[in-house]
């Protein structure tokens, strides 16, 4: 071996102290298992406990301790940007449910979402408009805004049982179609092609979620209250993940025959997996409504149901925390696009004429690229990509 082989050896030797720096944290957030072995448990609770590591209940509480510190780090116009993405997040996670889970695939998500925001929009909006109004508080219309699309969800999930595959993407995308055609008509709920409606001033508990109080701006509250209503369905999710009904969901995903002989229902988890998802879709229109502050027909069409595939792909199906990641990923890389036109001079401004490509077509453009890139090179999203890192970690320095 001659001397300069020698001397790159020794220098990419990892040295005995930064192996010990090294295996000191990753003893620390190794986890809860036996021995600091984070995949070792000695009992089934154990394994199938909420956070079962301790590497997870650190990161995870580090982070919603950071989002909580947003508002006073970021402008408002970020934070309703985040609040969009919290609720897409939401609505993702639905999606995931019943298409990663459940294995039921559905491109009709946006017809949930709108059926939620313009539910949230009617019982909310005033008796004394052009449009049907009710005039309810928030803690009312919230949860009616996940209960009206359950409902119709559980009306179509008998036929869409039925169906799998090909077929059932079919029959979710005439829903888009319906939908569309019922927004655009139902002008006394939803405003009417072009208008719209208007947001509310949202409150709960006595306090405005959208105007400035003494302490916090409307987007700071606003932003809070996402964060909050995230938390409450991830958790919720994660749970019905990690259940009897979640283990469920993914029988009659890997093979359903198989599932049915071993005691699975397939045609109630089938439909109790259209019925959640199309909850939390409302729930996410809802959210939507609340923070936008601006509800219009056109807005949920077939686009914004590729848009919901795009966020559990990119983000990682199957699993909660890749739709939360795909969400926040999307909605902020689009922002990005938009930002694109003050240095790139054949991209025009949003609204402004000219230009080799609007901001819309970038937009497009990107969720093309993104979702080839990332089933070509890493079918797992985002959260692959995290699993590569964190196996890199545990076994470094050796490379397998």
């Amino acid at each position: 071996m001659s001397t300069s082989t020698i001397e790159d050896a020794t220098l990419k030797a990892p040295t005995a102290a930064s192996v010990a720096s090294r295996s000191g944290l990753q003893s620390l957030l190794g986890g809860s298992g036996v021995n600091r072995r984070p995949e070792l448990y000695t009992s089934y609770a154990a394994d199938m406990a909420l956070l079962n590591t301790r590497a997870k209940m650190v990161s995870v509480y580090g982070l919603v301790a950071i989002a909580a510190l947003f508002p006073f780090m970021f402008e408002d116009d970020i934070l309703i940007l985040l609040g969009r993405a919290f609720a897409f997040a939401v609505g993702a996670i639905g999606l995931n449910l019943i298409t990663g889970y459940a294995g039921q695939v559905s491109l009709g998500h946006a017809f949930f979402v709108g059926l939620g925001a313009f539910t949230a929009a009617t019982l909310s909006g005033s008796t004394e408009i052009r449009t049907l109004g009710y005039d309810l508080p928030m803690i009312i219309w919230l949860p009616a805004a996940a209960l009206v699309p359950a409902v119709v969800g559980a009306m179509i999930a008998p036929i869409a049982s039925r169906l799998r595959g090909l077929y059932l993407a079919i029959v979710t995308l005439g829903l888009v179609f319906l939908g569309e055609h019922i927004f655009r008509e139902a002008d006394f709920i939803t405003g009417g092609f072009g208008v719209g409606r208007p947001g509310v001033d949202a409150e709960i508990f006595g306090i405005s979620l959208v105007n400035n109080g003494p302490s916090f701006d409307g987007a700071q509250k606003v932003y809070w209250f996402a964060l909050v209503v995230l938390i409450v369905v991830a958790l919720l999710g994660r749970n019905i993940a990690r259940t009897a009904v979640g283990r469920a969901f993914q029988a009659v995903r890997d093979r359903d025959i198989a599932a049915e002989v071993i005691g699975v229902e397939l045609t109630k988890h089938k439909i109790l997996a259209f019925v959640i998802s199309s909850a939390f879709a409302g729930i996410a229109g809802a959210l939507l409504y609340t923070i936008t502050r601006q509800v219009v027909p056109e807005a949920f069409n077939l686009l914004l149901s590729v848009q919901f595939i795009a966020m559990i792909l990119i983000g990682g199906v199957s699993t909660i925390s890749g739709a939360i990641a795909g969400a926040i990923f999307l909605t902020v890389i689009l922002r990005l696009a938009e930002e694109l036109s003050r240095f790139v001079d054949f991209i025009p401004p949003p609204g402004s004429p000219g230009g080799l490509l609007n901001t819309a077509q970038v937009s497009t453009i990107l969720y093309g690229l993104l979702i080839i890139g990332f089933l070509l090179f890493e079918p797992r999203g985002l959260f692959g990509v995290w699993i590569r890192i964190r196996n890199y970690w545990k076994g470094w320095p050796f490379s397998y």
